[in-house]
């Protein structure tokens, strides 16, 4: 009677340390039929990341060549690094109704909107700037000089928030994961996204 269209692309957002992967990691594993799609990165690789699953590691020149190729739906640099989501594998998903997760910055998200109908941009706030700022020193990854930059960076992301669809504020990682798995069912069951078929 009815079936769906093509999948969504959801597009989540939220400043370095706001508790972003965390909450995304507890949304895959609660629905199985959402794909992930992992970014393409020239930066090292960190401590217990794996390739394939945290990103794909290439070296700048192969990252150059496929933006020639023209194989990313949207790219970036940040902090000297490249980043870039395939095109492809998410396209190719949405078309066989497969709903899609992307984990990018807001400039990202910005051109996948123009590029993709339908896409759903959801922002993750922190509780304050203040908690942001705490949980970037606990990582201890990240040099002074680098912990300004993303300090800067965040007050950037947080201006351009007033693009997104749906705003999520992690005072809680238990209240903003049920936050955002309410996104995602309610989005599933928008009419537009159904036609009617076999009558």
């Amino acid at each position: 009677m009815i079936r769906r269209k093509r999948g969504t692309l959801f597009v989540i957002s939220a400043p370095s340390g706001t508790g972003k992967t965390t909450i995304i990691k507890r949304l895959l594993s609660t629905f199985d039929d959402i794909y992930f799609s992992v970014s393409y990165t020239t930066r090292p690789k960190r401590n217990g990341e794996i390739e394939g699953v945290d990103y794909v590691f290439v070296d700048e020149k192969t990252f150059k060549d496929m933006v020639e190729a023209d194989e990313f739906l949207e790219y970036a640099v940040v902090y000297g690094n490249y980043y870039g989501t395939p095109k492809r594998p998410v396209l190719e998903r949405i078309e066989r109704g497969i709903d899609v997760v992307l984990d990018i910055d807001t400039a990202g998200a910005m051109s996948v909107k123009e590029k993709v109908e339908d896409t759903v941009l959801v922002f993750i706030f922190p509780p304050s700037i203040d908690t942001l700022v705490e949980r970037l020193r606990l990582r201890g990854t990240e040099s002074e000089e680098v912990m300004r930059k993303r300090i800067s960076q965040a007050m950037v992301e947080i201006e351009r928030s007033n693009i997104y669809d749906y705003w999520v504020l992690n005072d809680s990682i238990d209240r903003a994961f049920e936050e955002l798995k309410s996104i995602v069912i309610a989005e599933r069951c928008r009419r537009k996204r159904f036609e009617l078929w076999g009558i």
